[in-house]
Order: structure tokens, then sequence, then C-alpha cells
């Protein structure tokens, strides 16, 4: 009596730019740079549609010829210095959050997430994609913490006023939590909870209430502070971080 087949599991397809993003060579731009160029290959066979479809689990990729192994996990945090901008490669010349990682021993990483060129504080990496989507994604509404120096005295009007919010480019600007951290002869410093993250949204939020921001520092995201790491500098996160930051960000 034949025994009948079971039929084949299947598996999981993606596009060829983001299989190789998911296997952390490269960010996915860059993938499909390189697939256009014919620098990759699946199964020997040179494929230059970067739409193309492939599986992770069966199919055997190539970058000028040479095997693509699935990469380590990583995982790190940087106090990003001001007059950094947040990318690989700035078509100004503009220094990069790279260069605080030019002498480390590590696979391809993409920053999760952005702080703009005056902002300074917390920045994450990774190649996990899906770690990075999770803590990215608007629907988690994963709170940011942030200090920020403005160029006036605070008073309780413009708190309510960050709460309240602002229509701003078609786009409703608030704060989660506004809360005074000191005042100085001219100046004041706010700590400020976003749980949406909108582009220049603190700076752009300060200036519809007339106020120039003149610092702004992340100091937390989530529930993994900045602490004292010294400016410039990185360090891994260990297991336990990486799962809470995955586990607080809130999807329906």
């Amino acid at each position: 009596m034949a025994i009948p087949r079971q039929p084949a599991r299947p598996t999981k397809r993606t596009q060829l730019g983001r299989a190789l993003s998911k296997l952390g060579f490269c960010s996915r731009n860059q993938a499909e740079a390189l697939v256009v160029e014919g620098r990759v290959s699946v199964n020997r066979k040179i494929v230059r549609d970067p739409l193309a479809w492939v599986s992770l689990e069966v199919d055997v990729f190539r970058v000028d010829g040479r095997e693509i192994a699935v990469e380590r996990k990583v995982y790190l945090m940087l106090n990003k210095p001001r007059g950094l901008v947040t990318t690989a490669q700035d078509e100004q010349g503009r220094g990069t959050v790279y260069e605080c990682l030019a002498n480390a021993q590590l696979p391809w990483i993409g920053p999760v997430g952005r702080l703009d060129k005056a902002s300074e504080g917390l920045l994450l990496f990774s190649n996990d994609t899906g770690w990075a989507a999770r803590l990215t994604d608007p629907a988690s509404h994963l709170d940011k913490t942030y200090h920020v120096q403005i160029d006036r005295i605070a008073d309780d009007s413009l708190l309510d006023a960050m709460i309240q919010g602002v229509r701003m480019d078609g786009e409703v600007l608030s704060a989660k939590f506004v809360t005074l951290l000191r005042n100085g002869e001219r100046n004041s410093w706010l700590e400020v909870v976003l749980d949406e993250g909108r582009n220049r949204h603190i700076r752009r939020l300060l200036t519809a209430q007339g106020v120039e921001t003149l610092r702004l520092v992340r100091v937390a995201i989530g529930s993994l502070p900045l602490g004292d790491l010294p400016k410039g500098q990185w360090r891994m996160l260990n297991e336990e971080e990486v799962a809470r930051l995955a586990g607080s960000a809130n999807h329906p």
C-alpha cells in the first residue's frame, strides 16, 4: 500500500530587495541598487528585478559571487551628538551617525527611527528588521521622552497648549505629557513625552507657539533610558532590554 506523500510545507516569500535587508546584509535601498546593477544572484542566476519574489528559507543568495550568510542579530544604542544626520550617506557631504560606529566590527545595521541633525541623544540601531518595524510602527504608540531647552520662561499656558496641540501643514501636532524641569534667567528646560513621531514634531509644535528650540535631547525610548552613556559612544542592548522594548510597543 502506497503511503501518501505529505504536501510540501509552504515557504514564506518576499521580494528580493527586502530579502537582502532581512538577512542583515544591507539596507533595502542599498539592496535594490545592488540588484539593478546585476550584482545579486538567486540560486546562481543573476536577477535584476528587486521586486522578484524569493524564499528566504529555500533560495541561496549571492552578492558579487559571495554567498550571503544570515548575520547575527545586533541591537545597540548610541548617544547621538548634535550636528550628525541619521543616514548612511549624505548627498550634501554632512557627517553622519555612522561615523560614531566607524571602528566597530559590526554587520550592517540601520537606525531604528531618526533624530534630526540638530537633535541629540538616544538613537537605536539594529539589523533585525522585524523588531525595528515593530518599534517604529505608528500603531505602537511607543513613548519617547525628550529634554528640551527653549528660549523663554515656560508657564502653564505653554505646557497646556503643547498638550492641546495644533494643526500644522495638515497634521495635528501635540505632546502626550509636558513637565517643567527648571527655569533659568532667560530660558527653561521641559520634559516632553511623545507617543507618535512626526518630522521635527517638537520643534514645529513649539514654533507654532512662537517658541524657539535651543536644544533637544532624547533621553528615553519606552523603558530604555539613555543613562550616562557618553556623547558619541554606543553600547549593545542586553536581551532583557530588547524584549522589553518589543513588548512595550503596543499593537492593536
